[in-house]
């Protein structure tokens, strides 16, 4: 749930290459062709694929075993389970694909340029899918009982359960563009930043809407179990909470460049009609 950079200049095609796959750095590679089928772009989906399959499996599977054992877990067992699960994994594959394991995260750091647009589409289906085929494997273990249901569901209503995940996705993706995207954050802790931060948020909203964040994490277990009741909670929230986030670092991250030059390279409009241009 990490990623981020500036541009490096880079030496030969094969550097070139390498460089234009990482998160946050502009798109080089796949301007000029399209989404090209490497085989740095395809470890990067698979990647996705398994950190959020062995994230969505170990936090969802502490909620189910917690649910079927009386609660041996507890809850707090549970937000611990799921700040662990994302720590690990960052470390795990943070370094090959950025370690997104959400759309949300995503799709906000396409929007603030951060991630290549055309990469989106492919990210997000590998979350969902990892995190569908998690869902599935839980249920073949302990069944489909509603009760063990791992998903999430408005503890409350709709709409505070949507300022709940807009203000505690909002948190996340402010804190993962602060250790992953400021060169002056101290990179090795991402994960445990990042982690704690899926625990906290995890305690505070946990009992009200669920603590998403994520609408992979919603989605894999709502298609598995077919409970779709407020789905839209849990895509709405997540997905402008990080958007906000992600733009609300930007505005006070550090730099030494004039106000003009700011707006020239951080407006999302400019860059969305540049990259039209350079399609066209």
């Amino acid at each position: 749930m990490a990623g981020g950079g500036d541009n490096a200049q880079t030496n030969g095609a094969a550097a070139r290459d390498q460089a234009a796959m990482e998160e946050g750095r502009k798109d080089d590679y796949d301007q000029g062709c399209g989404l090209a089928i490497s085989v740095p772009f395809v470890q990067k989906i698979i990647a996705e694929i398994f950190g959020t399959y062995f994230l969505i499996f170990a936090g969802c599977g502490a909620v189910t075993i917690n649910a079927s054992r009386n609660g041996q877990i507890t809850f707090p067992g549970v937000a611990i389970v799921w700040g662990l699960a994302v720590m690990v994994m960052i470390y795990a594959v943070g370094h090959i694909s950025g370690a997104h394991f959400n759309p949300a995260v995503t799709f906000a750091f396409a929007t603030v340029g951060r991630f290549p647009w055309r990469q989106v589409p492919a990210y997000v289906l590998a979350q969902m899918l990892g995190a569908t085929l998690a869902s599935g494997t839980l249920r073949l273990m302990f069944g489909g009982r509603h009760e063990h249901f791992p998903g999430t569901l408005p503890g409350g209503s709709e709409v505070q359960s949507l300022v709940l995940e807009f203000i505690i996705t909002f948190y996340l993706m402010f804190v993962i563009s602060g250790v992953a995207t400021d060169n002056r954050a101290i990179g090795e802790l991402a994960g445990l930043a990042v982690g704690a931060t899926i625990l906290l948020n995890v305690l505070i909203a946990g009992p009200i809407s669920g603590a998403s964040m994520n609408p992979a994490r919603t989605v894999g277990p709502a298609l598995v179990g077919s409970e779709y009741r407020s789905i839209w909670v849990y895509v709405v929230g997540p997905v402008a909470g990080a958007v906000a986030g992600a733009w609300s670092y930007n505005l006070i991250r550090f730099t030494n460049k004039p106000l003009r030059e700011i707006t020239k390279s951080t407006s999302f409009l400019r860059s969305m009609s540049r990259m039209n241009s350079v399609a066209a």
